[in-house]
């Protein structure tokens, strides 16, 4: 992969350790895989960042839970943190819509979204119960649907980029045989 234009951006390990607000957390973030470009690390950080773009929250949150599973499984914590950035105000809604709607699949039930009710501005508080109601009606599915539709995309970026990553060294390795043959 082209390691020479990411190695650009991503911070060498010396400056992580140089650095005084990170060194709070002292042997946790000194761990070679964490920062170093291969594609076990990188497949795994495309995987913690696809599956912590959908926990509920604003990107803080998702890049805080991208750089605990990064730690925690031991996969690249920059390109963890930066894939979580793929939901965002203008793709979290159709995000969250198929969630649910793979939530409704896996739960059981009908696929179709349930409308939500009219508010009679002359009954506020009835129509108001009737809303939260309708609310929590999407809890189940939607909670399902995120969790499974994280995991799914987990796994297929981990898988994606394995086998890009493959493709990519062989493609490189004819390169190079053609070029041997050539001189």
């Amino acid at each position: 992969m082209p390691r020479k234009f990411f190695r650009k951006y991503l911070p060498s390990p010396e400056s992580i350790r140089q650095n005084r607000h990170l060194a709070r957390f002292g042997a946790l973030l000194h761990h070679p895989n964490l920062w170093h470009l291969n594609r076990r690390s990188v497949s795994g950080g495309v995987a913690a960042g696809l599956f912590a773009g959908l926990v509920p929250g604003s990107n803080p949150v998702q890049f805080a839970v991208a750089a605990l599973l990064a730690i925690g499984l031991r996969v690249n914590l920059p390109v963890g943190v930066i894939v979580t950035l793929y939901s965002n105000p203008f793709t979290i809604v159709p995000l969250y819509l198929l969630a649910y709607l793979y939530g409704k699949l896996l739960v059981g039930g009908e696929a179709s979204l349930t409308p939500e009710p009219e508010i009679d501005w002359s009954n506020l508080l009835r129509s108001l119960d009737a809303w939260l109601a309708w609310l929590m009606s999407l809890g189940k599915p939607l909670a399902v649907g995120l969790l499974a539709l994280a995991l799914t995309l987990a796994v297929a970026g981990y898988v994606f980029v394995q086998l890009a990553w493959r493709a990519y060294v062989i493609l490189a390795w004819r390169r190079r045989k053609r070029r041997v043959r050539r001189a």
